[in-house]
């Protein structure tokens, strides 16, 4: 496995099994509180909340998802450009979710790697659009490009619906933006 994936990797098994020896002060300081405050009082939260997840299952698919996306986009890239995809995703995702959290009054503090791996997931399934993934459920093979296509859709439905709530849905989307203007980015100094 690349070097930045498998950092990220154990970073964040290492700070979930502080969180579950007892670390209910890390989600105090270091979780995502969705309002603008956080930008001048404490704005490494923007990048902490990354580290931090709720459950064995959350920290399961999202490391799975870095792994499984975030290795072949690390050999295509280079550890450099890999990370810095990684942190602006994850930096759209905070933003994003401050944004629609402070229009809805939401309070709840924000958790997981999920924005960084929908703008890994975005950027792969644009890099490698016919690459075949097989689903878990339902076990059938579908598209990268379609999945992502797929995956975004039920996100922002989700998110204007309200129909599952707990989950920061517009910091997925916010990631996938990151994503996506990282895409650009690069393109953009590629024609340059």
């Amino acid at each position: 496995m690349p070097p930045v994936s498998r950092s990220i990797i154990i970073a964040s098994v290492i700070v979930f099994l502080l969180q579950a020896s007892g670390g209910g002060a890390l989600l105090g300081i270091f979780a995502l509180w969705p309002t603008p405050e956080v930008l001048l009082l404490a704005p490494w939260q923007l990048f902490t909340y990354s580290l931090l997840h709720g459950s064995m299952g959350h920290i399961f698919f999202n490391m799975f998802a870095v792994y499984m996306f975030g290795s072949d986009l690390e050999r295509l890239w280079g550890g450099r450009r890999f990370a810095l995809t990684w942190i602006a995703s994850v930096l759209t995702a905070a933003l994003m979710q401050i944004l629609v959290g402070t229009l809805l009054g939401a309070q709840a503090p924000v958790v997981g790697a999920s924005g960084g791996v929908f703008g890994l997931l975005l950027c792969y399934g644009l890099l490698f659009p016919n690459r075949q993934l097989m689903l878990l459920i339902p076990p059938i093979p579908i598209r990268a490009r379609n999945f992502v296509l797929i995956y975004g859709g039920i996100e922002l439905f989700l998110g204007i619906s309200g129909l599952q709530p707990g989950v920061a849905h517009f910091a997925h989307l916010g990631g996938m933006l990151g994503g996506w203007l990282m895409l650009r980015h690069y393109r953009g100094a590629r024609r340059r």
